[in-house]
This record gives C-alpha cells, structure tokens and sequence, in this order.
C-alpha cells in the first residue's frame, strides 16, 4: 500500500472531528488536501472509510470506524517511536501528554510538576484536563499518553498504577455546628442542603453514598465546578463531598473546613491510568517512575481526609469526584 503518515494524521482528523473543514483547520492546510488524502486512503484499500453528506459533514462507516481506530493506534506508536529515537543518547527529551481528573489537577499535579522540571528539566509535559469519561477517551483517541483518574471506569485494555485511596469527605462552613466535631455520619449530612458535584458519574456516586445507608441527600444546588462547590459552602448554602484536597485547604481565613465521613469504610483508588498494549517511550516512563517515587515518598497524603482510625478503609471501584 502506498501512504504517508501525513496523510493517515488526515483522515484521522477528519474522522475524529467529523468534518474536513474543521480538519482542515486543526491541520492548518487547505480543505481539498483532506479531502485528497481520504480520497486516496479509499482508493488503496478499496473501500469506503466515510459517507459524506453535504449538510451534515462526514461520518465513518462501520468498517471505516474499525480503520480509523488503527489508524489512531499507528499514529500513536508512530509519535512515540519518534520519542525514542530523538531520546537515544540524550537525558529523556521530549513531550509527555497527560490528562488528568479536572477536579483534581489543581491540588494533585503541581508537585509532579515540580519534580518533573527539576529533575527531568527538558522533558516537556502537555496537561488535558477534563471529567472521568474524558480523561479515558483522551488515551483511546491517541490526545493521551497516559491519565490521572480514577480506577472506576477502566476496563481490561487499559493498565493501572495506583498513587493513593481516596475517601469521600465532607466539606462544611465553619458557620455549621457540624464543623466543630471531630468528623461527620451519613445521617447528619442527610438532613442538611447539599451542593453536588454534578459531572460524569457523579449524581450516581454520591446518591450511593447515601442510599447504601437506607439515605437519601437533599440536593439543593449542582454545580459542575468544584471551586464553586467550594464558594457555596463557604457563602452558607450547604455541604459538598469531595474526594481530594489541596494540601493549604483550610487556615485561618477560610470559611469552610474538611470534615471526615465517620461511617465511610470505602476509598476509591486514583492513578495512572495508560493503554495496556502500547509500548511507553523513555520520556513516559521517567515521567510514571518520578510519579511513583513521589507516592513511596508520601508526596500525596496531605490530599485526603480520613477519619481517625480508619486509615486503612477498603479500597473502593464506585465512582469518586
């Protein structure tokens, strides 16, 4: 068969944004070279990838789906076997993308961060950030070399390497009595307004929370960002539950405080999460290697709340936030 990588990158943008304009765009050359490059992948496999329909752009076809799919997976190793062959004889340059849990990223990725330019200084890293279905599809779609998420979601294709359990908390304004005690139940929350955390899988997870106790949670407000979670509970309209805090999450000025859940004996996992059949460049696998370091060496403790003596609460697959 006769074709370019430049071409497959193509008809993968197409494919992946289901238009050639805006493939053309993203690619930064003109419409008729798109459609050049799909017109000429067909004609070698003998097969049509897309159906093109004036109004509504183009869509794959059954078996066009099928190639677009190795198609993604080529152009991914094709990356990375650049990464190991500008890498060879050099200290690990190159570029790492990774996606991350957007409601984690702020308090979770800074010390990676800061390990990675100090000891890895010209590895270059690309951050995604989205909700739980995202940060998955963002390795499926080749966006991703790896992603920081939760192990709930992830199936037999993907591998995973865990960083540390994370038990739901409770989050409170210092102007709720509950905030004085020592941690909260499931029953106490009950009978208070909640702000929830309305993302991917989210509603589900935090309704279970309460239903497995014969509860239920009154939600008064939903909000898909959790900085806003947080100014809501800080303004008097409720409690929230997180699963994951910035290491300065409460001081002197703050008006909320981070409770634990005395009657949650479940932490969901959160880690790395990466395609089980592709093959890491170097750059990957310093990156994964400082990432677990930073784990033996407690650098992500400070970012869960658990209750006294349940620091060993079960590991969990329900959906966290």
């Amino acid at each position: 068969m006769n074709f370019t990588l430049k071409q497959l990158r193509y008809v993968e943008a197409a494919g992946r944004l289901g238009s050639i304009a805006k493939a053309a765009e993203e690619q930064a050359i003109s419409q008729s070279s798109i459609t050049a490059a799909i017109d000429a992948l067909e004609h070698e496999l003998d097969y049509h990838i897309f159906v093109r329909t004036p109004a509504k752009g183009i869509r794959p076809t059954p078996t066009g789906q099928e190639a677009l799919q190795m198609i993604r997976g080529f152009i991914n190793h094709s990356r990375h076997f650049e990464a190991d062959l500008a890498s060879v004889g050099s200290d690990e340059t190159g570029v790492v993308r990774i996606g991350c849990y957007g409601t984690a990223a702020p308090a979770f990725l800074p010390p990676i961060l800061k390990a990675m330019k100090e000891r890895r200084p010209k590895i270059e890293v690309d951050v995604l950030e989205g909700d739980m279905a995202t940060v998955v599809d963002f390795l499926r779609d080749g966006k991703a070399d790896l992603s920081f998420t939760y192990e709930t979601g992830l199936d037999s294709g993907h591998q995973f390497e865990p960083l540390f359990a994370a038990a739901p908390y409770a989050l409170l304004s210092t102007d709720d009595p509950l905030s004085e005690q020592a941690g909260v139940t499931y029953a106490q929350l009950s009978r208070r307004p909640m702000v929830m955390l309305d993302l991917p899988f989210a509603r589900e997870y935090f309704n279970t929370l309460f239903a497995r106790r014969g509860l239920s949670a009154h939600v008064a407000h939903a909000t898909r960002s959790a900085d806003f979670a947080r100014a809501l509970v800080a303004s008097g309209f409720g409690f929230t539950i997180l699963n994951i805090r910035p290491p300065d999450f409460e001081g002197p000025r703050r008006a909320y405080r981070a409770l634990p859940i005395l009657d949650e004996t479940e932490a969901p996992v959160f880690g790395i999460a990466t395609l089980r059949q592709t093959r890491q460049p170097r750059t990957v696998r310093a990156f994964v290697r400082i990432c677990v370091e930073l784990r033996d060496a407690g650098a992500f403790d400070a970012l869960t709340v658990t209750a006294p003596g349940n620091a060993s609460a079960k590991k969990s697959n329900n959906s966290p936030q």
